[in-house]
């Protein structure tokens, strides 16, 4: 994508105006750092930045965007890298703002059961950390060990255990943000309510990098539990797994984690990874449940309990991972499935969401759909909240209707999705790749009500441009 009328290109001079404010050791432009932060893990999507950068603290950041937002050049900011929606691409060219040096963990408030961290963190680094205090920070996507915890804030990130313990919305306290012209807030407060005007950091939660840029996140933790156990369920059938999903918790039964397999998707990660599971014939659909707490006894009642509604559905077997060893194995597997799917196949993922009880109907359509277009699907994800992650497999397509005819296909489940009271994204985000299809969910009044609260904080449209709309 080309420069637009309104953004300016950068020359000599405004690269020794960064210089001076960041340091030389804090700006790039040579080719292989270029290429570096050109891309994330969306499919085979390369926007080359003009400069990037890597500031350490957060005057620093706000000297940049005030220099930009004056000169009319477009900001990318940028996290871990591991967004699946374009979110961090700088299709414009311009600044790429890397915030990996904004990596520290500043406090862990055990009174309060608070932390404060900067939003280059690794997620996975934040949770065992905090773990060591004896408390715990839920919120894991399967990218944990390589995201950063303000990448998580900027797309509203999930993971497995949504279920029980609720997305990073519920996490988030407080945010220090730099706004487009370079100015400093705090959105809210370090308490557990809030009820003072409109919710500026809820607001910043979701909005992928377009209205401003963390500096600072004040998260909520809460105590760590002592015991888990995890169970694997075996189906015939897609349609029986899934419908057997929304009956668990029809049970009264809250899993700590309800997590959705296809077989295809299990073939490949044993390939893959070189995990060791039997997968017998017969088995087409897995589910994957987990229950947590700090009395075993409960959680074994609550396991018997969603042993009889599986059975009910027709599982054929259920297997009870027995050491942490076990336990382990069998996330790595749903953990790795992407990647899996990725090193067979060239593929396009979705990340759909629907009401529990419409998944049944979701992963029919889906099949349905792609045996009219030619495609095949791997579909996986977290069912015990209603997000199906659909990875599209060329499968034998010809180049021309992948390239040509797809779109519609995807628009079509869009559709779907739609109709049964979902949304077309549940925690990757919108960012470049899905915006085409927002009209599919919201009406022209919402999209104007979104252009207008990025006016509002960005009126020169210099922060992550081309995203969401």
């Amino acid at each position: 994508m080309s420069a637009i009328p309104g953004y300016t290109k950068i020359d000599s001079g405004f690269l020794a105006r960064l210089v001076t404010i960041l340091g030389a050791e804090n700006v790039f432009t040579d080719d292989v750092s270029l290429m570096d932060y050109s891309h994330d893990e969306t499919e085979d999507l390369h926007y080359a930045p003009e400069v990037v950068v890597k500031p350490v603290d957060t005057a620093a950041v706000s000297a940049l965007l005030k220099l930009c937002n004056e000169n009319h050049v477009p900001v990318t900011p940028r996290g871990g890298g591991t967004g699946l929606s374009g979110g961090a691409l700088p299709v414009y060219g311009g600044v790429l703002l890397s915030m990996e040096r904004f990596k520290a963990i500043i406090s862990i408030d055990t009174e309060n059961l608070q932390a404060t961290v900067e939003p280059g963190v690794i997620t996975e680094e934040f949770m065992n950390a905090v773990a060591e205090r004896g408390l715990l920070y839920p919120v894991d996507p399967s990218s944990k060990g390589s995201c950063f915890i303000g990448g998580n804030v900027a797309h509203g990130s999930g993971g497995p255990r949504v279920v029980k313990y609720g997305t990073i919305r519920e996490y988030i306290l407080n945010l220090e943000i730099v706004l487009p012209t370079g100015e400093v807030i705090w959105t809210g407060a370090n308490t557990l309510k809030y009820a003072s005007g409109y919710n500026l950091t809820q607001l910043m939660i979701g909005s992928e990098g377009t209205l401003g840029v963390v500096t600072k996140i004040v998260t909520k933790l809460i105590p760590k539990v002592q015991n888990s156990v995890l169970m694997l369920g075996s189906f015939a059938e897609n349609e029986q797994a899934c419908a057997a999903v929304s009956a668990i918790f029809r049970a009264g039964i809250t899993p700590s984690a309800l997590e959705f397999m296809e077989r295809r998707g299990v073939e490949w990660v044993v390939q893959y990874d070189d995990i060791k599971f039997d997968i017998k014939d017969g088995v087409n659909a897995y589910l994957m449940i987990e229950f947590d707490g700090d009395d075993l006894d409960t959680i074994f009642k609550d396991c018997e309990k969603v042993n009889s509604v599986l059975e009910e559905f027709g599982c054929t077997e259920v297997l009870f991972a027995d050491t942490a060893g076990q336990k382990e194995e069998l996330w790595r597997m749903r953990r790795t499935m992407a990647e899996s799917v990725k090193s067979n196949s060239v593929y396009k993922e979705e990340d759909t969401v629907v009401p529990r009880a419409a998944l049944p109907k979701l992963i029919n359509g889906i099949k349905e759909i792609g045996s009219r277009y030619g495609f095949e699907s791997v579909c996986y994800g977290h069912a015990g909240d209603g997000n199906l992650h659909i990875n599209i497999i060329k499968a034998g397509m010809s180049d021309e209707d992948w390239k040509n005819k797809l779109k519609d296909g995807i628009v079509e489940l869009f559709q779907l999705t739609a109709s049964l009271g979902g949304t077309i994204s549940g925690e990757h985000g919108i960012g470049l790749v899905q915006k085409e299809f927002m009209s599919i969910k919201y009406s022209e009044i919402n999209l104007n009500l979104m252009r207008g609260i990025k006016q509002v904080f960005d009126p020169n449209g210099i922060l992550n441009p081309g995203k969401i709309f």
